[in-house]
């Protein structure tokens, strides 16, 4: 099949790389979180839950009450008011276990930066449960970006399960790294399994300097406020690496910006089995963004493309994909035909890029190889 002139010059420097190489099944064997077996319940330390008194003390007087093998912090159903200038600061092996009628609702402040619950430097850590709301509608103050609900940096070992977010002042979860250079600790081996992350202003969820980091079969939507409004963001630039993440059977669905969105200092992505639907940007868009692979995901009604490796991106296998009825800033979200460009694009300076048997809103591009 003929191709379109800017995917023909990603095939003529294709033969000129290697192919994409990923790591091995890494995700199949992650480390299972080592918790003590004290249990504590954060009433017994003087939370209310009543959606007025401020509980942060009492939250963390009851993590520092866990002998030296750490345990689990119980919460049960109330509404605890969480001071996130001073957030509750999880030690190793210890578990925050919360009710799923628990909600700890950020306290509004003026701040540009606030964490509700920060995992620093430590080890095996679960967080499970609850529901975590920001302060973005009642917010005092009008800048920065970086209100977080939950903020894993240099943490080894962490699972974040079955927790809903929403309404924080920048990300519903950051995963990244403490230093830089030869004193650069990244987290390592993290876990977000069933998570829901929404209306939030800046990421759904944004990675930094990280690896061994799997999220699956979670929920990102409805980012709006504050750029670059995506679902999942992983951007370390120029902190740290940001390598060996994989990124299966989630949803993104109407972020204000991009599904996913990947820029520099990465490599061994691997999107599958995911659904981008009604995002306002792309599905998923990659600026100079190397070793993606993008395999068995439907990406549907964005804004813009499904998929389209930007800058000087390369290496990417881009397979077994249903992209259809994209484009929707221009083109009809219910009408076949087009371009191939409707659903898969490429930057003239990209390389490197593997495309086959995936299924486009014009049928004919449907045997598409490169």
């Amino acid at each position: 099949m003929k191709k379109p002139l800017m995917l023909a010059f990603a095939a003529l420097a294709l033969s000129a790389f290697a192919a994409p190489s990923f790591a091995a099944d890494w995700w199949t064997s992650m480390p299972a979180t080592v918790t003590g077996k004290t249990k504590v319940n954060v009433r017994n330390y003087g939370a209310l839950g009543n959606g007025v008194h401020d509980d942060t003390a009492a939250f963390q007087a009851a993590v520092n009450a866990l002998p030296a093998d750490g345990g689990t912090v119980y919460v049960p159903a109330g509404r605890f008011m969480i001071n996130a200038l001073k957030p509750i600061k999880m030690r190793s092996h210890t578990r925050l276990l919360m009710d799923s009628l628990t909600t700890l609702e950020v306290i509004p402040n003026s701040a540009t930066r606030y964490f509700a619950i920060k995992v620093e430097n430590v080890t095996d850590v679960r967080i499970v449960g609850g529901n975590l709301v920001g302060d973005r509608a009642k917010h005092v103050g009008t800048t920065g970006e970086w209100g977080f609900g939950i903020y894993v940096t240099g943490a080894k070992n962490v699972v974040i399960k079955q927790v809903n977010l929403s309404n924080f002042w920048g990300d519903g979860i950051w995963i990244g790294a403490i230093g830089k250079g030869t004193s650069l600790n990244r987290s390592d081996y993290v876990t977000v399994d069933r998570v829901v992350s929404s209306n939030n202003r800046r990421q759904g969820l944004s990675i930094g300097p990280a690896q061994h980091v799997l999220i699956t079969d979670s929920t990102f939507q409805n980012t709006n406020g504050t750029l670059p409004e995506a679902g999942i963001d992983i951007e370390p630039q120029d902190q740290g690496p940001a390598n060996t993440i994989r990124l299966q059977n989630n949803t993104f669905a109407n972020n204000h910006g991009n599904g996913i969105e990947m820029h520099t200092n990465i490599s061994d992505i691997t999107i599958t089995g995911n659904k981008m639907i009604g995002n306002y940007g792309y599905g998923v868009l990659g600026i100079s963004a190397a070793y993606i692979n993008v395999t068995g995901n439907t990406m549907t009604q964005n804004g813009l493309a499904g998929v389209r490796p930007s800058a000087v991106s390369h290496h990417w296998s881009i397979t077994g994909n249903t992209l259809q009825y994209n484009s929707t800033r221009y083109m009809s979200a219910t009408s076949t035909g087009g371009q191939l460009n409707r659903d898969l694009q490429f930057s003239a300076k990209s390389y490197a890029i593997s495309v086959s048997n995936n299924i486009y809103s014009n049928a004919k591009y449907n045997g598409y190889v490169q």
